[in-house]
């Protein structure tokens, strides 16, 4: 039995905290939060006691970590944790300078303990199924991969200003997609920006409508479109063309029943936002993080991965400021 401690009592801290309340091999013993009311609460809700991040971190009996807690905050936490032993499943991003992130990775491989990056849309069904076809050459060799993802609508002006921007905060989840499905690193990269949904946000020096694209050594190419506005829902395709054909994960409707009538054809509505959308994607990668971690298989996506997604984001930030493509 895998005993786990939770820093952050947000919304990820609960919805991992639910995923491992339903599983045998693993038990949420303690919580640890900012606030203190939101600590109890969870620690009620899953019988865990709520402790301080540094008693968690200190505590022998705790044998990993779910980092939920601030990015800002995850440089020390990183440290701490490896420094006793702990496996680690950490949010993205790990951190919002590269050269910190090596530094905890670094401390990582030093310590010998397991640490996985939660991109979770690699474990999403639709897009690991996705990925299995692409490896099996369904559609032999892959030449073009696009990425779609619209945000309902922008989240909170403070959180915008914190958050490391739109390439660091909501399309390193698609770069780190892309790296997935391309099977290969890539070597350009070029983007463009623009604040076309909320004033606020540009005035705070961020975008929130961003296009990258991005190049393979071999060739293959890589669109992503974000937005921080869809007026449908939350709109998240990907479509991977390819030498013998394509293809196509679409969007996740409330329901499946379709309406026909003299008006035409209509139908549900996409799920809200990412909390309904990627549930089972939650579930998933909290299971093969367990699962590894008790049979002592290797976790992915590792470290590096989150560091490589770091560095495109970083990349796009700069080529969307001054409109020169860079080489990576």
């Amino acid at each position: 039995m895998l005993n786990i401690g939770i820093l952050g009592c947000g919304r990820i801290g609960q919805v991992h905290g639910a995923t491992l309340q339903g599983m045998a091999t693993a038990r949420v013993v303690a919580v640890s939060d900012f606030v203190p009311k939101a600590a109890d609460a969870l620690a009620v809700k899953l019988g865990a006691k709520a402790m301080s991040t540094e008693a968690i971190l200190r505590d022998p009996g705790i044998d990993a970590v779910v980092i939920g807690t601030p990015t800002t905050t995850h440089f020390d936490i990183i440290h701490e944790a490896a420094q006793n032993g702990k496996a680690i499943f950490c949010e993205k991003p790990v951190d919002l300078s590269v050269d910190r992130i090596r530094t905890c990775l670094a401390v990582v491989e030093k310590a010998g303990v397991p640490f996985m990056t939660a991109f979770n849309r690699r474990f999403d069904p639709s897009f690991s199924h996705l990925q299995k076809q692409i490896s099996d050459q369904v559609i032999g060799n892959v030449e073009m991969v696009t990425i779609l993802s619209r945000d309902p609508a922008p989240p909170p002006i403070g959180y915008v200003k914190t958050s490391g921007g739109i390439f660091r905060d909501m399309m390193i989840h698609d770069l780190d997609m892309a790296r997935f499905l391309l099977g290969e690193e890539p070597v350009e990269l070029s983007a463009m920006a623009s604040c076309l949904v909320d004033p606020e946000i540009g005035e705070a020096g961020d975008f929130d409508t961003a296009a990258v694209t991005l190049k393979t050594a071999t060739g293959k190419l890589c669109q992503i479109s974000n937005s921080r506005r869809a007026t449908y829902g939350y709109d998240q395709r990907i479509e991977v063309h390819g030498a013998k054909g394509m293809l196509k994960a679409g969007n996740m409707l409330e329901h499946s029943v379709q309406v026909a009538n003299a008006q035409g054809y209509r139908s549900a509505a996409t799920q809200p936002f990412f909390l309904e959308r990627y549930a089972a994607a939650y579930r998933a990668e909290m299971e093969h993080f367990v699962e590894c971690v008790d049979k002592g298989i290797a976790v992915t996506p590792t470290g590096e991965d989150g560091l490589k997604a770091q560095i495109l984001a970083d990349a796009a930030d700069a080529s969307a400021r001054d409109g020169q493509p860079r080489r990576l």
